[in-house]
C-alpha cells in the first residue's frame, strides 16, 4: 500500500469524549465562565489571576484526562502513512495517544508564553501559574493559547500542509470556527475529505464522504479501512 500524505483536522468533539469541556457558541460559555471573562486579551489585562485560575483547572482536567479511541485510531494511521494532525485542541491527548506530528492552532494548556516576547515558550511548572511566574526576560508568563481576537500565527503553515495532502479527515469540528474551518479550501480540488461528524456540517462537495458517528466510533472505522483492515 502506497503510503499517502494524510491531514486530520480535529477539534472539540474528539477532547469532548475524553471528558474535557469545551467553549460551544450555543450559550458563550466556557465551564460557567463568559468567554468574554477568561479568553480574550481584554479579559487578562482586566482581571489575569482570574484567567490564570481558569487556565490552571482546565490544566488539571487534561491533565487527569486520557486519550480515547479517535486518538489512538489517528497515531495508528501513521503505521502506512505520512500524518499531520492540525488541531484546533489545546490538549496534548494526540500526543500521547501516540501521534508524532501534530500543530496546536489554537495554543498548548501544558505551555506558557512570555507578554514581553510571544516566542519565549516554556513548559508550564506543575499544574498552575500564577501571578509572578516570569519569563527570561522578567516579565509574567500568561497560558499559551490563543485567545479570541487574536490572530493565529500557524494558519498559513496549516493551509501548506493541507494543500500538499492527498487526502483530508475531518473529525470533531463543525467547521463554523475561523480560520481553522476555512483550511478545507486549501486541498486541491478531487482529493477525497473524510467528515466524521454525527451532525450535519456545511461542506458540500462530491469529495466529502461524511460518516455520521461521533469520533471515537467514525474514526477507528475509517482508520481500520484506510489501513486495508476492513
Amino acid at each position: 500500500m502506497d503510503r499517502e500524505r494524510v491531514v486530520v483536522l480535529t477539534g472539540a468533539g474528539v477532547s469532548a469524549e475524553s471528558g474535557l469541556r469545551t467553549f460551544r457558541d450555543g450559550d458563550g460559555l466556557w465551564e460557567e465562565h463568559r468567554v468574554e471573562d477568561v479568553a480574550t486579551p481584554e479579559a487578562w489585562e482586566r482581571d489575569p489571576e482570574l484567567v490564570l485560575r481558569f487556565y490552571d483547572q482546565r490544566r488539571a482536567q487534561v491533565i487527569a484526562a486520557g486519550p480515547n479511541a479517535a486518538h489512538t485510531a489517528i497515531a495508528r494511521l501513521e503505521t502506512a502513512h505520512e500524518v499531520d494532525v492540525v488541531t484546533q485542541n489545546i490538549d496534548d491527548l494526540h500526543e500521547r495517544a501516540g501521534s508524532t506530528r501534530v500543530m496546536h492552532l489554537h495554543g498548548e494548556i501544558l505551555l506558557a508564553r512570555s507578554t514581553a516576547d510571544p516566542r519565549l515558550i516554556t513548559p508550564v511548572n506543575g499544574p498552575t501559574l500564577r501571578l509572578g511566574d516570569r519569563c527570561a526576560l522578567g516579565s509574567q508568563l500568561r497560558p499559551h493559547i490563543v485567545w479570541f481576537g487574536e490572530a493565529v500565527p500557524l494558519i498559513a503553515e496549516a493551509a501548506a500542509l493541507v494543500a500538499r495532502a492527498d487526502r483530508l479527515i475531518i473529525v470533531g469540528t463543525s467547521l463554523q470556527v475561523y480560520p481553522a474551518a476555512g483550511l478545507v479550501h486549501a486541498l486541491p480540488p478531487g482529493r477525497p475529505i473524510h467528515l466524521i461528524d454525527p451532525s450535519d456540517v456545511p461542506l458540500r462537495s462530491a469529495s466529502v464522504e461524511h460518516i455520521k458517528q461521533k469520533a471515537s466510533i467514525g474514526m477507528p472505522m475509517l482508520a481500520s479501512r484506510l489501513l486495508g483492515e476492513a
